[in-house]
C-alpha cells in the first residue's frame, strides 16, 4: 500500500530538492512580504518554453526565454482556435440516444465515434501564435531572467550589465520590448504545428520597419502576427501583436489593424506606455493581499495571483488549460489546449472570489453566459431536450470535442460550472447579478438536468453515471447511478437553486427545488464511513480526481459543522485518501486535497500536501506540471504537461487556511459563517491578510501574532447578518459594537459600509508546539537539508 503518511512526510519526501530555490527577505516579524516575494529570478539559460517568464494582458500572452544572445518571445492569443469538428461528429446520429444504444450493443463503434475521435484528428484545437526570435550582438550572453510581478515586467540581464525589458501593455493588445543594444535582428517563426492542419502557406511581408505574417486558418479565421522595431540611440525598441479579422467590425483586415495598433504604441514610446501599464497593475495589486511566513508558498501565491491579472480579463476569452501560454515546442498543445469542465476550468477560477479579483473572474462568467445559445443547441441536438447543456470538453465556441465520453459528455459537470456563478453572487451579493445572470443561467442548466433524470421508487437517477476518470474510458467507468460525484453535484444544485429562488422571492421555485432535493439518495458510504465512488464501488485505490469527495470540497454540503455522522464521514474519507497514497495522483490532486483538509481544519496535513505540491509539481517558473518533476516518489506520473488548475488550487488552499466563509446548510441555514485563521499550521506564527472577500458580501482583514489572532476588521458591502466563528482560543475580542453570542458564533447586524472590528491580547509567548506540528517541522527541515545537498551536487 502506497501510504502518503509513509512516503510524503516520511522517507521518500526527502528526495524532494529545490535546486532553483530563490530566497527573499522576511519582514522583522517573520512574514514573507519582502520585495522578493513578488519576483521570479531564473538563471540563464532557459531552453524550453514551459520554463519561460510568463507575460500577458488577458488576450495576448508571451513567454520570454532563450540563451546567450538569442532571446525568444513565444506569442499567443486567447481566441486563436481551429473549430473544425471531428468527422465522426458529423456522421449523423451523434447524440445521447445513439450513444446509449451503442454502449449496449456495439462498444467498439461507441468508442470510435464518441471517444477516439478526440485523439484521431488534430482539430479542433487551440492554435499557437508563433515565436519572435531576437538576436543581439555576438558578445551578448544572457545571465538571468526576472519577472517583476508587481509591474508585470520581464527582464533579461546580460553578462555585460545591459538588459532586455518586455511587458504586454495592460490596456493595449501589444507587447513592447526595450533592448540595451542597437545591434539587434529579429525573426518570426511560424508554428510548425500549423502544418498538421493543412493550412495554406502563410503570407509574409515587410515595410517601414515592420514584419508580418498573415495566416488563413479554418472556418474563415484570418490572423496577422506583426512585429516592428526601431533604433533609439544605443537602444532598440520592438513591438509585437496578433490581430484577427473578428475583433473589430470596423476593420476586418487584421494586417491593417495590426499596423495601426503597433504604430500607435511605438509612437507613444516605452516609457509612456509603461507608466500606463504600471498604473493598471498597481490597482490590481491593491485589491487584496495575503502574507504568510513561508517564503516559497508566499511567492507561489503571488505568482498565481499574477496569473489572473496576466491571463484573464472581462473582454477576453476565459483561460483554457494553458491560458495564454500555449505550448511552443513545434506541435499543437496537449489536450488540444481546450476547455475541460470536469475540473480544470472550475478550479482555474476557484480562487478569484476570495481574492476579490472580480474582473478576472468575469472572463469566465461572461464566456459561459455568452455561450448560452450554443448550450441550448447542444441540449436540443445532443440530449434531445429543451434547455441548455454544456459539453464537458469543448472548444472556445462551446462545440463538443468528444474524448472519454463518460466525462466529456456527462451533463452533470455543468452544475460545477454553475458554482462559479453562485460563488460570484455570494461573494459580491450583487442582486442584479443574481437576478439577471446567476439564477437564469443555472435555471436553464439545472432545468435541463432535471429532464434527463428518471424517477424510480420516488428517487431520481441518471441513466448513465460516472466518477471522473476512475477506470479511465473502460466499460467499468460507467458506475451504478448515481455516483457520489453526480449526487454531490445534484444535492448542491437543488439546494443552491432553492436558496437563490428564496432571495428572489420565487416561492414556487423554492418548493420545486426543495422537492427535487428530497428525491435524491444520500451519499454512498461504506462500513468504515468512507465515501465511495458509487453504490457497490468502494473507494479503494489511489486516484487523481477527488470526485467521490466533492461534497466535502468544493461543494461543502458535507462539512464539519454538520452532524456527528457528517464529521465521522469527513474524517474517515480524508484519512482513507491519505492512507491509500498518492501514487496515482497528479499535481492538482495535492493542492486540491490541501483545500479539502483545510476545510476540515486539518491544518498540519494540509500544509504538508501543499508543500509537496510546491516542491515537486511545479516547473521553475511556477507553472503547474502534472507529473512529479523531481522523481520524489510522490506520483507514478513523471510527465510534464503544463496546466493551470493546480496553480489556482494552491492559491485557494492558502485562502482556506487564512479565511473561510461557508454556510452550515445551504437549504436550511444559508447565512455563511466567517472563520478567521481557521486552518493555520503551528509554524505560521505571524500572518496577515487584507481585504479578502467572504461570502455574504464582507471584506475581511486580519493579523495573527504568536499564533493568536490579534486584530481583525470586517466590512459589510451590503446590509446583512454577520456570523463570526469564535475560534479565538478562549480569548474575548474587544469589539467596536455590540454583538450577540449565539452558539459558537458572534452575531451582529451590519448595514452596508459598517464594520465590525475586534482586538485581542497577544500573548508574549507562543503556545506549546503540538506533536504533529513538531514532526512536520522536522520533516520540512530535513527536506531543506536534502535540497541544499542536492543543490551542491548540481552546482558545487
Amino acid at each position: 500500500m502506497h501510504s502518503f503518511k509513509k512516503t510524503c512526510p516520511g522517507i521518500c519526501i526527502f528526495k524532494v530538492f529545490l535546486a532553483a530555490a530563490v530566497l527573499f527577505a522576511f519582514s522583522p516579524d517573520g512574514r514573507a512580504d519582502g520585495a522578493g516575494a513578488y519576483e521570479l529570478n531564473l538563471a540563464a539559460p532557459i531552453t524550453t518554453w514551459d520554463e519561460a517568464i510568463p507575460l500577458g494582458n488577458g488576450m495576448l500572452g508571451g513567454l520570454l526565454w532563450g540563451k546567450d544572445n538569442a532571446i525568444n518571445l513565444s506569442l499567443d492569443r486567447g481566441d486563436l482556435w481551429d473549430e473544425t469538428p471531428a468527422p465522426e461528429i458529423l456522421e449523423g446520429d451523434w447524440n445521447y440516444a445513439n450513444m446509449k444504444k451503442l454502449i449496449r450493443e456495439d462498444w467498439g463503434e461507441f468508442m470510435r465515434r464518441y471517444s477516439n475521435a478526440y485523439d484521431s484528428h488534430p482539430a479542433p484545437t487551440k492554435l499557437p501564435g508563433g515565436r519572435l526570435v531576437l538576436t543581439l550582438g555576438d558578445g551578448k550572453k544572457a545571465e538571468a531572467f526576472t519577472l517583476d510581478m508587481k509591474q508585470a515586467l520581464g527582464t533579461v540581464t546580460f553578462t555585460d550589465g545591459s538588459t532586455l525589458e518586455c511587458f504586454f501593455c495592460a490596456e493595449q493588445r501589444v507587447a513592447l520590448i526595450r533592448i540595451g543594444d542597437s545591434d539587434v535582428t529579429s525573426k518570426f517563426l511560424r508554428p510548425d504545428g500549423l502544418d498538421n492542419l493543412n493550412y495554406k502557406p502563410a503570407e509574409f511581408g515587410s515595410a517601414d520597419g515592420m514584419n508580418w505574417m498573415v495566416q488563413q486558418a479554418a472556418g474563415g479565421l484570418v490572423y496577422a502576427t506583426l512585429t516592428a522595431s526601431k533604433r533609439l540611440g544605443g537602444q532598440t525598441l520592438v513591438a509585437a501583436t496578433i490581430t484577427t479579422n473578428r475583433e473589430d467590425a470596423a476593420e476586418p483586415d487584421p494586417l491593417v489593424l495590426a499596423k495601426r495598433r503597433v504604430s500607435k504604441v511605438m509612437d507613444a514610446g516605452f516609457e509612456k506606455m509603461f507608466r500606463q501599464h504600471r498604473t493598471w497593475w498597481k490597482d490590481f495589486w491593491s485589491i487584496s493581499e495575503v502574507c504568510v511566513p513561508d517564503e516559497r508558498l508566499q511567492r507561489h501565491y503571488n505568482l498565481c495571483k499574477y496569473f489572473y491579472g496576466a491571463a484573464s480579463r472581462p473582454d477576453a476569452p476565459s483561460m483554457p488549460l494553458q491560458g495564454v501560454w500555449t505550448q511552443d515546442s513545434g506541435g499543437l498543445p496537449p489536450w488540444k489546449g481546450d476547455f475541460h469542465h470536469d475540473l480544470n476550468t472550475q478550479m482555474t477560477y476557484i480562487a478569484y472570489h476570495k481574492a476579490g479579483l472580480t474582473d478576472a473572474g468575469l472572463s469566465f462568467i461572461n464566456h459561459m453566459w455568452n455561450l448560452l445559445p450554443e448550450y441550448r443547441s447542444f441540449a436540443r441536438d445532443f440530449f434531445g431536450v429543451d434547455g441548455a447543456a454544456i459539453p464537458a470538453v469543448m472548444s472556445l465556441n462551446g462545440k463538443p470535442l468528444g474524448g472519454w465520453p463518460q466525462y466529456s459528455l456527462s451533463v452533470s459537470y455543468a452544475v460545477w460550472v454553475g458554482q462559479s456563478f453562485y460563488l460570484h453572487w455570494k461573494h459580491t451579493m450583487d442582486p442584479v447579478f443574481l437576478r439577471d445572470r446567476a439564477y437564469p443561467w443555472m435555471d436553464e442548466i439545472v432545468g435541463t438536468i432535471v429532464k434527463l433524470l428518471e424517477e424510480k421508487d420516488g428517487k431520481l437517477y441518471f441513466e448513465l453515471s460516472s466518477s471522473a476518470e476512475i477506470f479511465d474510458n473502460s466499460k467499468r467507468a460507467y458506475l451504478k447511478p448515481n455516483s457520489n460525484q453526480d449526487l454531490s453535484m445534484l444535492i448542491w444544485a437543488f439546494e443552491a437553486m432553492a436558496e437563490m429562488a428564496d432571495v428572489l422571492g420565487r416561492s414556487d421555485d423554492v418548493k420545486k427545488w426543495t422537492a427535487l432535493r428530497g428525491k435524491l439518495d444520500g451519499l454512498h458510504v461504506d462500513d468504515s464511513n468512507v465515501l465511495m465512488f458509487s453504490a457497490g464501488e468502494p473507494f479503494n485505490q489511489s486516484h487523481r480526481h477527488h470526485a467521490h469527495a466533492m461534497a466535502v470540497h468544493p461543494f461543502g454540503t458535507l462539512n464539519i459543522d454538520g452532524s456527528d455522522r457528517d464529521r465521522q464521514v469527513i474524517q474517515a474519507t480524508l484519512e482513507k485518501m491519505d492512507e491509500l497514497g498518492t501514487r496515482a495522483w497528479t499535481g492538482y490532486s495535492f493542492s486540491w486535497f490541501a483545500c479539502a483538509l483545510a476545510r476540515a481544519n486539518m491544518a498540519e496535513l494540509a500544509y504538508q500536501y501543499l508543500t509537496c505540491y510546491e516542491r515537486a509539481f511545479i516547473l521553475r517558473n511556477g507553472f503547474h506540471a502534472n507529473g512529479d518533476q523531481l522523481g520524489a516518489d510522490l506520483s507514478g506520473f513523471r510527465y510534464r504537461p503544463f496546466t493551470l488548475e493546480g496553480n489556482f488550487l494552491a492559491m485557494e488552499a492558502v485562502h482556506d487556511m487564512v479565511l473561510q466563509s461557508w454556510p452550515v446548510n445551504i437549504l436550511n441555514d444559508p447565512t455563511p459563517v466567517i472563520r478567521i485563521f481557521p486552518a493555520m499550521p503551528w509554524t505560521w506564527h505571524n500572518a496577515r491578510f487584507r481585504d479578502l472577500r467572504a461570502e455574504g458580501g464582507f471584506i475581511v482583514s486580519a493579523e495573527r501574532t504568536n499564533n493568536t489572532t490579534g486584530r481583525f476588521e470586517i466590512e459589510a458591502t451590503v446590509d446583512g447578518v454577520l456570523r463570526l466563528r469564535d475560534n479565538f482560543n478562549g480569548l474575548e475580542p474587544a469589539f467596536n459594537r455590540k454583538v450577540k453570542k449565539v452558539g459558537p458564533d458572534f452575531v451582529v447586524k451590519l448595514n452596508a459600509g459598517q464594520t465590525l472590528t475586534g482586538k485581542l491580547p497577544v500573548p508574549k509567548q507562543m503556545p506549546p508546539q503540538p506533536a504533529d506540528s513538531a514532526e512536520a517541522e522536522k520533516r520540512i527541515r530535513r527536506i531543506d537539508e536534502i535540497a541544499a545537498a542536492r543543490h551542491s551536487e548540481i552546482d558545487p
